[in-house]
């Protein structure tokens, strides 16, 4: 597989490429599926409709890899949590309290994530034999701020002061999280998952202390539990706007990939991908624009990091207007390039 070559640490030219949320409503399959489910929820728990979801952009496009269809939020969900999806606003859960850590169960965990597992074995049996097949969980950090707000917020400010003000309960919480979320990946590689990645998608939002704290540590825990079941597994790490952060979050996380945002300057990604391989990290609006813009994109990227080991891929997930001829002028300008 080309992709687990490269997280291997092998240059490939060109380089394998996938996209963050690529089974999405981009694409009107997708679309006229989720009509079938119901709600979101339904469709993520549904291994008829998440299959369909996931080949999907497959497909259509013949990426190198490919992510299980589902959400960051089911591990609270199965943790005993509220969840409701609403359009326009996203999750919304009850906002958790210091006794709602306390009283965190996992009875009942796995049962509830088995449509889950059921539909990353499907998948196995279905995708071409030369895809990979990413599992994923949300980290510790990001999925607390959800907890905690009850909501997304613009710079998640509710996690953030509650971190503050109540610090040893915090870290109660992103380490339980933590035990949990790495039990799920390690069920998702059990039932066929090729590699997992770990999605920060709030950690540009903490100082230096606290992206220490409630990052770097959680996202090590899950690491060394996942490395201690399924040692030669790849896990990607995608700790988004860690900005400077980024330098040392490989060494001291154990991740053998890092996923790249698209305010990374390139010179930082160049030093980076000299610790191993990267992934990223094409803005997303440069994908929505498409001509010039989305071309000088890929250039650049290729031109800086196309020789050494990279998975080309955006720098946090497609958007829901981006024009699917866009993605198809994405894919061919990057595996018809030559070498440099």
């Amino acid at each position: 597989m080309p992709f687990m070559d490269a997280l291997s640490g092998a240059a490939a030219f060109p380089p394998p490429i996938w996209m963050m949320r690529q089974a999405g409503r981009y694409l009107p399959e997708y679309r006229e599926t989720r009509k079938q489910a119901g709600s979101f929820l339904d469709l993520c728990y549904n291994p008829d409709l998440a299959v369909e979801v996931t080949l999907q952009p497959i497909r259509r496009f013949a990426f190198d890899a490919s992510i299980l269809f589902s959400d960051i939020l089911v591990v609270p969900h199965a943790l005993g949590r509220d969840l409701r999806f609403e359009e326009g606003r996203g999750p919304l859960m009850t906002p958790i309290t210091t006794a709602g850590i306390d009283r965190i169960d996992g009875a009942g965990f796995h049962e509830h994530l088995s449509p889950v597992y059921e539909t990353v074995r499907r998948l196995r049996r279905e995708l071409p034999k030369h895809t990979a097949l990413i599992g994923f969980c949300g980290a510790p950090w990001t999925v607390a701020t959800y907890m905690i707000a009850g909501h997304g917020t613009p710079d998640q400010s509710p996690g953030r002061l509650f971190a503050y003000r109540n610090a040893e309960d915090m870290g109660r919480l992103v380490a339980k999280l933590a035990d949990y979320s790495a039990e799920y990946l390690i069920r998702q590689i059990s039932a066929g998952a090729d590699v997992v990645q770990i999605f920060d998608s709030w950690s540009g939002v903490l100082d230096e202390a606290s992206f220490e704290a409630f990052c770097v540590r959680p996202v090590a825990r899950i690491v060394n539990a996942v490395r201690a079941a399924h040692p030669n597994v790849p896990i990607i790490g995608f700790p988004k706007g860690a900005g400077a952060l980024y330098d040392t979050f490989r060494q001291k996380t154990g991740v053998d990939a890092l996923g790249l945002d698209w305010t990374v300057p390139l010179s930082q990604a160049k030093r980076l991908q000299g610790g191993g391989v990267v992934q990223g990290n094409l803005d997303p609006m440069r994908l929505v624009a498409g001509g010039s813009a989305l071309d000088d994109g890929v250039d650049a990227i290729m031109a800086a990091l196309g020789s050494g080991p990279l998975v080309f891929n955006l720098g946090h997930g497609i958007t829901p207007e981006t024009p699917i001829s866009h993605v198809e002028r994405m894919i061919h300008r990057v595996r018809s390039r030559t070498a440099q």
